[in-house]
């Protein structure tokens, strides 16, 4: 698994790629590939919040860590 930033930034790609998709989707009349944008989007939206969470852990670990060297 990568790391928050890679997670956030493959993330943004798929939103990406999916507004294109829907929007190319709804100019020609192309119901799939207005939903399939509309899936990368989410997965997406996924992948950024698994950054996210990834980068939180970190921060938390990261914490206790310094708690406990620090007693």
């Amino acid at each position: 698994m990568g790391n928050g930033t890679e997670d956030r930034n493959e993330g943004r790609w798929d939103e990406t790629k999916g507004r294109v998709k829907e929007a190319v989707g709804d100019l020609t009349d192309d119901e799939q590939m207005e939903a399939e944008g509309r899936k990368d989007q989410a997965k997406g939206d996924a992948k950024q919040a698994l950054g996210n969470v990834k980068d939180a852990v970190e921060r938390g670990k990261e914490s206790v860590k310094k708690a406990v060297d620090d007693d």
